[in-house]
């Protein structure tokens, strides 16, 4: 039986494999921007000058391609097996697994838990995969 946890956010994934007794841990790293606009905070009255336009839109559907591309890259070295766990610290987990419910259904059916765990070291991710599939299974 070969079951997966994965630990990510939008800089990294932490993968751990587990299979027939076997260990294999690995680390994806996401090519997601992290998106800090400038600009459109000043009232034009108070400074003199003109507002900065911030194309917040142009920010959120650039980044929303870059997660589908992280999530597609994730789903590539994950391939196919029998348990899936997710964990991280925030939203990105959960747009990770409706990812998987909308792109990749035979994947998402293997989805055992999505949960918030706040950022760990990689000895600490092994930890809590291992004792999640030692209680669970």
């Amino acid at each position: 039986m070969e079951r997966v946890g994965i630990w990510l956010d939008k800089k990294e994934a932490k993968i751990l494999r587990l299979s027939n007794g076997k260990e294999e841990f690995l680390t994806l790293k996401s090519e997601v921007e992290f998106f800090h606009p400038s600009g459109g905070g000043r009232a034009p009255f108070k400074w003199g000058g003109t507002q900065d336009v911030v194309r917040e839109s142009s920010y959120m559907e650039r980044e929303k391609q870059q997660l589908r591309s992280y999530f597609k890259n994730l789903v590539n070295v994950v391939g196919e097996v029998d348990a899936i766990a997710i964990f991280g610290p925030a939203i990105t987990r959960e747009k990770f697994g409706k990812e998987l419910i909308d792109r990749y259904p035979s994947l998402a059916s293997k989805i055992k838990v999505v949960a918030k765990k706040d950022s760990m070291t990689d000895n600490q991710v092994k930890a809590l995969i291992k004792d999640y599939y030692k209680d669970s299974i």
